[in-house]
């Protein structure tokens, strides 16, 4: 079965183990996908990450973030860009999530950012995803 949207396919992996409080999930290596995990560490919502190889396959390794509670420090990840409806935005007008709480992840001409720092350098670009 060929996946249509690989990058929808690692969010929902994401979102899937840290509701089931795995430690860790196995993600297909993908340089958008490692661009988008680096992001998650640096804002502090996963653990780390490495890249590792599984039966051959190349796969990005997610260590999850939990609280005291063992609650998911990733209290949502969605999608925003879908294959049938790209989403686009200048730095004029680049949405917040939750009132700047959380993080839009954005795909740039300089590469993939966060909308705070995409809007910084004035620069706009497709919404990949939200995370808070």
């Amino acid at each position: 079965m060929s996946i249509s949207d690989p990058v929808a396919d690692m969010l929902t992996k994401i979102r899937n183990a840290g509701m089931a409080k795995h430690e860790k999930v196995d993600i297909p290596t993908s340089k958008l996908k490692l661009e988008i995990v680096k992001i998650l560490k640096t804002e502090g919502y996963i653990k780390n990450f490495k890249k590792a190889s599984q039966d051959g396959v190349n796969v990005i390794r997610v260590f999850l973030k939990y609280d005291d509670q063992t609650l998911s420090i990733i209290h949502g990840i969605e999608k925003v860009s879908k294959p049938g409806r790209r989403v686009y935005a200048g730095y004029k007008n680049m949405p917040r999530v939750f009132n700047g709480y959380g993080t839009l992840i954005v795909s740039t001409s300089i590469g993939v950012t966060t909308g705070k720092k995409a809007a910084e350098k004035k620069i706009g670009g497709e919404l990949i995803c939200t995370v808070w």
